[in-house]
This record gives structure tokens, C-alpha cells and sequence, in this order.
């Protein structure tokens, strides 16, 4: 039995799998990374999107929100074969939830309407679910309102501050803000709280994509270990995490998760 078929087995057998991710799931997609050789930050200065240039400037804060959202989704991207095979994971009763540092959504579009996705630690549709999506930097794809808390679609609002409106307004008056985790943002102490409560109660818990070096969610891995859980990485780079993990994968993310996928309901 190899890596992956241990890996696959431990998962058949666990009451819970909890699978993380970071932009390594999404750059097959195309979706640009941020950091790293031709990354967003070598093109746009970061410090331009942080939460106190926003409450500062929120006129200049959108100008610049408008020329980096279109470096990145000015292409539409699809879920590859590791957001499938893990959506699948989830419909087969095999992976619990997906915890994802990722912000372009495309974990949601994976799993569809039947699964759980939430930025605030919330649930955002009563019911059964079979995945819980839980974005833990927000989604890009949206924005709030910083008075009354209205979210809704953002490809909309950020047409309104390119064509000059500075800084787009809800309906209330309030500013709109991009539905994400900003520099000098703290995690929603919600989404913290159930991310920390799902990685403490895992049995399996998988690092997908990740250099785990962003607290603190490159926490979690440490929590789930330390409450008994088997850790697996799923990374092409080495990890700070890699000492901890009973597997360590240095494979092709949408290739290896099919193949896991496969034998979890082999």
C-alpha cells in the first residue's frame, strides 16, 4: 500500500476529513498568485490595498481596486480537476468541509448548489448541506457595504468606480468595500472560531496547495495534529509543516485528488 492508498483508506474510515487550500489549487486554473515570480505583488504595490488606506482613501483605494481586479478576473476561470475532485469527495460523505485561503470562488462553483459557502463563519442557506465551503479571506467576487452590511455581486460595483464613481455607495449611503480579508484585516473571529472548531474535530486533515505560512490559518494544520488527526500535505514546495504530516505529497494537485478521489470510493 502506497502513500495515497493509505491516505485514501484513512479518510474511508474517518467521521470527519477536512481538507484546506491555498492559491496552489487555483493556479491550474490560471487564477494568478500573488506572491512568487510574476506574481499580482510584483506588479501592484500591496500596501495600496490595505484596510487603513481604505478607511483613508476609499476614492483612491477603489482606482486601484479597479486595475487589480481586472489583472486578475478580466478572464472567466473554471474549477479544475482538484476543486472537482474534492466537490466530489464531498457528495460521495467522504470530506467534511473545505477551508480555502482563496478568494476567487471557484471552491463554490466546485461544489454548486448543494453545499454550504459562507465568509463569516455563518451558514448562508439553512438546511442540509454536503460541503462546507468556508472562505476564510472572504470572496473576491463580492462586495459589502461597511454600514449595513448588504453583500451582493461585485463585477457591478467595481463597473461603477471604473465609469467614476468614488468611492461606489450602497442604497444607504454606506461605502462599498471588496468582501475580503484586507492587509491589516483581522480574520472574522466567526470564521476563525469554526475553522479552529473543524480542525480540532478532524479525524483526516488534508493542506492542499499551500505554503502554510500565512497565520493563522497556516495554523490549522498544527491544531488538527494536535488533537490526533492524521495530516496529509499536498504541495509541490516544502512547508513548515512538513514535520507534522504522516504524508507528504509533492504532486501535481489536479492529478493526484482524482486519483484520491478514485480510492476513496474504490
Amino acid at each position: 500500500m502506497d502513500d495515497l492508498e493509505r491516505l485514501a483508506d484513512a479518510i474511508r474510515r474517518a467521521d470527519t476529513a477536512v481538507a484546506f487550500t491555498g492559491a496552489g489549487l487555483s493556479a491550474p486554473s490560471g487564477v494568478p498568485t500573488f506572491r512568487g515570480d510574476d506574481g499580482i505583488w510584483e506588479r501592484f504595490d500591496e500596501r495600496q490595498f490595505a484596510s487603513d488606506r481604505f478607511r483613508r482613501d476609499p476614492a483612491g483605494f477603489w482606482t486601484d481596486r479597479v486595475a487589480l481586479h481586472r489583472a486578475m478576473f478580466d478572464e472567466e476561470y473554471e474549477p479544475n480537476a482538484g476543486h472537482e475532485a474534492l466537490a466530489a469527495m464531498g457528495r460521495d460523505g467522504n470530506l467534511e468541509a473545505i477551508l480555502t485561503q482563496n478568494t476567487d470562488g471557484l471552491h463554490g462553483d466546485a461544489v454548486g448548489a448543494g453545499g454550504e459557502r459562507t465568509s463569516d463563519g455563518e451558514p448562508d442557506a439553512a438546511g442540509e448541506t454536503e460541503t462546507t465551503v468556508l472562505e476564510l479571506h472572504g470572496n473576491s467576487r463580492r462586495v459589502r457595504c461597511t454600514d449595513c452590511g448588504n453583500r451582493r455581486d461585485g463585477d457591478p460595483i467595481v463597473e461603477r468606480a471604473a465609469a467614476g464613481e468614488l468611492p461606489p455607495t450602497c442604497e444607504c449611503g454606506g461605502v462599498f468595500k471588496p468582501d475580503v480579508v484586507l492587509f491589516g484585516d483581522r480574520l472574522p473571529d466567526a470564521v476563525l472560531r469554526r475553522a479552529r472548531s473543524l480542525a480540532r474535530e478532524s479525524d483526516v486533515f488534508l493542506a492542499i496547495g499551500s505554503s502554510l505560512v500565512v497565520e493563522p490559518a497556516a495554523s490549522l494544520p498544527r491544531l488538527a495534529a494536535s488533537t490526533g488527526a492524521t495530516v496529509a500535505i499536498v504541495n509541490l514546495e516544502p512547508t513548515p509543516c512538513d514535520g507534522i504530516a504522516e504524508t507528504v505529497l509533492r504532486e501535481d494537485v489536479t492529478a493526484v485528488l482524482p486519483r484520491l478521489r478514485e480510492l476513496t470510493v474504490a
